[in-house]
């Protein structure tokens, strides 16, 4: 609470009204809560925007802490663009302490999420504000492309709602963008679509590819849930290194936003190899192998193909 109230107080102390803008030129200045939704509003938004990300390149979203200067940031922004299902469980604090009066934009808005696959084993604080109906949704919509297109679509109306002399200009990128990303949809597909149904097995350190997973038909395994808050459990670790040696699971994947500890545990006791590093809720700083969303999506596919591939 008294770090909340000390955002609260610098940010008023220093906000400035969010449509001051003046004259046509002016940048639209926006946030972003995490740096795969950044990488996305920076495709459908170019150079008409100003963009700030909150959470970083391998940051953690789920365990992230706002600081003043975030604080600072949204307050003097005209436009906040999050993901939503509360991914950013934060971020609604931070709203209210900045005193931002821009458009918001809620990327997930519109799409069907599916249902975490381990709800029934997890009840920590992350989940509960995300349950309807005994339901826990997941938040990870980037993971598969068809739902993009709608993700895309709201990011590109939003921006244009919010800077309409320049509504063309974000519709044209957008659409532009969701093509790229149906290239590379169709790609993934044909890639995964070598393996048989028994090689689609993969091993990851928490449940964020529940919709990659439905998208290519992989089964998908993790000691964590949703969320890296939450501490997987020696019982749920000793299940899983017993699944993996009885069905031979050979895909085994530590996180770019988790220590990879665990992950190295379950690899030494199942007797099966790391296949490396994936990228689930971040991309890697820029200049690096996955400094984009498509380059992280298309790096995250040849490395499952690859460790799926085993013999």
């Amino acid at each position: 609470m008294l770090r909340l109230l000390a955002i609260c107080a610098l940010a008023l102390a220093v906000a400035s009204p969010a449509h001051a803008q003046s004259g046509a030129q002016q940048k639209l200045r926006v946030i972003a809560s995490f740096s795969i939704l950044g990488d996305i509003v920076a495709q459908v938004g170019g150079e008409r925007i100003e963009l700030v990300t909150l959470v970083p390149a391998m940051g953690d979203a789920h365990v992230f802490q706002p600081t003043p200067s975030d604080a600072r940031a949204v307050a003097t922004a005209d436009v906040l663009v999050a993901n939503g299902l509360n991914f950013e469980p934060w971020l609604d604090r931070l709203v209210a302490a900045s005193g931002f009066r821009g458009r918001r934009i809620v990327a997930a808005e519109g799409i069907a999420p599916l249902a975490l696959r381990s709800a029934h084993d997890h009840d920590h604080k992350h989940d509960k504000p995300a349950k309807s109906g005994g339901r826990i949704d997941d938040p990870h919509l980037w993971h598969d492309l068809t739902r993009m297109q709608t993700y895309i679509d709201t990011i590109a109306k939003g921006l244009a709602a919010a800077d309409p002399a320049h509504a063309e200009a974000y519709r044209t990128r957008g659409a532009a963008y969701a093509a790229e990303l149906r290239a590379l949809d169709a790609w993934a597909a044909s890639e995964i679509g070598q393996l048989s149904k028994e090689q689609r097995k993969v091993i990851t350190q928490h449940d964020a590819f529940g919709y990659l997973a439905a998208r290519y038909q992989i089964v998908f395994m993790a000691p964590q849930g949703v969320t890296t808050e939450a501490e997987a459990s020696a019982e749920a670790v000793g299940r899983l290194i017993r699944q993996i040696k009885r069905e031979k699971v050979q895909a085994l994947f530590f996180e770019n936003i988790a220590n990879p500890r665990l992950i190295e545990q379950i690899a030494r006791e199942a007797k099966v190899k790391v296949g490396g590093r994936l990228y689930s809720d971040a991309l890697s700083p820029p200049g690096g192998e996955a400094d984009s969303f498509a380059k992280m999506y298309r790096l995250n596919i040849t490395r499952l193909v690859e460790a799926m591939k085993r013999d």
